[in-house]
């Protein structure tokens, strides 16, 4: 199985958690552009109780330009996603790894900018 995320599972809230992602990736330069609660649309959408579960769409502006400008269909695996769900009594995020999602875009530009991005997706990732 290819490790396409970093994974952790944490003791806090889940609301806190999401409160401390979106800090972290803050500081690391990432807004949240997209917000989807997938327990909330998979109740609507099929009427289905499941977990707490959310994806967050991260975006670092002058990264996310650079990868555009390199590669102007990247837009398709833009942006970054951050889960935030509960198992057995804990909280589990997950940050991609643009390097490994970028791996089947033959475009050595590309894979630079992607690794800049990991670096700073690890330290927000690190700092929850």
């Amino acid at each position: 199985m290819i490790n396409y995320g970093f994974t952790k599972a944490l003791n806090i809230p889940y609301g806190k958690v999401i409160d401390l992602v979106r800090a972290s990736l803050k500081k690391e330069g990432f807004g949240v552009l997209t917000e989807i609660d997938v327990q909330e649309k998979m109740k609507e959408k099929l009427d289905v109780d499941m977990n707490k579960y959310i994806i967050l769409g991260a975006c670092n502006p002058p990264n996310a330009y650079r990868a555009i400008l390199t590669e102007e269909n990247i837009g398709l695996m833009l942006p970054c996603n951050v889960i935030v769900y509960e198992k057995g009594g804990k909280t589990m995020l997950s940050f991609i790894r643009p390097t490994v999602a970028m791996q089947m875009v033959d475009n050595a530009e590309l894979q630079k900018v992607s690794e800049e991005i990991e670096g700073k997706l690890k330290k927000a990732f690190d700092a929850v």
